[in-house]
């Protein structure tokens, strides 16, 4: 299962908003910090600001903020409200389901714990424990269900990957 880029790009927003709480973060600040479309981003904000995620302000001098705390942002209500299919094998879906081995195959609820237990995962982490607990667990690790401590993926801008020879961008 691969996330769609909008979903990557709605968690970075939404992560670069936290790590910024004491000022406004405009559209052209996230494009040049992650490298991205400037289009793609304001699709993203528009549809955060319709969830209630995000405020925005218009007009010089204006920009975006988080409206939620970090803590009540949990990344598995992130991850279902932007990916649009959750079907890791054909069975999944009754309507169109045309697989002749479902009446005795059991990997369909191999997946189905699978897909749980990733939801499971992503349900345990927060806004906050991605922004190294910027808010209520500042100064604390944040940690995953395991007790592993998790990696920090606002500190740096991702750059760009170049388009591979031969394919279209």
């Amino acid at each position: 299962m691969r996330l769609s880029e909008y979903t990557d790009y709605t968690l970075r927003v939404l992560m670069y908003c936290a790590a910024h709480r004491d000022r406004l973060v405009t559209i052209g600040e996230l494009a040049e910090h992650h490298g991205l479309s400037k289009n793609h981003l304001m699709k993203v904000v528009n549809d955060l600001a319709r969830q209630g995620l995000l405020e925005t302000t218009r007009g010089r001098g204006g920009g975006l903020r988080l409206l939620a705390e970090p803590e009540t942002i949990r990344i598995g209500d992130v991850v279902r409200a932007t990916e649009t299919d959750f079907r890791l094998v054909e069975c999944f879906d009754a309507t169109t389901n045309a697989c002749t081995l479902t009446p005795s195959c059991r990997l369909k609820h191999l997946f189905d714990d699978a897909l749980a237990g990733y939801f499971k995962a992503l349900d345990g982490a927060t806004l906050a424990h991605m922004t190294h607990g910027q808010s209520a667990t500042k100064g604390k690790s944040p940690l995953s269900q395991t007790g592993r401590k998790l990696p920090a993926v606002v500190a740096a801008p991702i750059p760009r990957r170049a388009a591979r020879p031969g394919s279209s961008a």
